[in-house]
């Protein structure tokens, strides 16, 4: 037989114990066994490292693509804003009140847009993207190819 220890724990661990040895379907002393092995087990130290590490690696793989992306969206919007205004006219003293007034406008339509886009979880190059994928109906069919040839019209007479 196995030397017996009294150990005590608060109750509240107690009944974590309790409910995670019923949701395994083993009894607490096996839990508890297993538990210190993990702990007391240089090797488990080993294998929570290697785990940690993994995801680590993950971590910074994810950061480095949202770094890209980042990168490629400020850059876009640079050019963007560049683009704009080198090609935009000014807009002559008469008309910059009607100007404002519309620029505010889109700005609010703008804005609606926005935050119905990111409440919704589409993207525009989600939108995009279904509007020229192509249907089912554009691409050939088996009967296509099975269906018999007619020759072409020739001139004999």
């Amino acid at each position: 037989m196995n030397p017996s220890k009294t150990v005590r724990v608060p109750a509240e661990l107690g009944g974590q114990l309790g409910r995670e040895a019923a949701r395994r379907g083993v009894t607490q002393t096996a839990l508890v066994e297993a538990a210190l092995r993990s702990f007391l087990t240089p090797e488990a130290a080993d294998r929570r490292d290697e785990v940690l590490i993994r995801r680590l690696d993950r971590v910074t793989r994810s950061l480095g693509r949202l770094s890209r992306d980042h990168v490629i969206i400020s850059e876009t919007l640079a050019l963007f804003v560049r683009y704009f205004l080198v090609v935009t006219p000014p807009v002559p003293d008469d008309e910059q009140d009607a100007a404002r007034a519309l620029g505010l406008e889109r700005f609010e339509y703008f804005v609606t847009q926005l935050a119905e886009r990111v409440a919704g979880g589409r993207t525009l190059l989600d939108d995009v993207l279904d509007e020229i994928r192509p249907a089912e109906r554009d691409f050939f069919t088996v009967a296509d190819f099975t269906a018999p040839v007619s020759a072409p019209a020739t001139d004999d007479a």
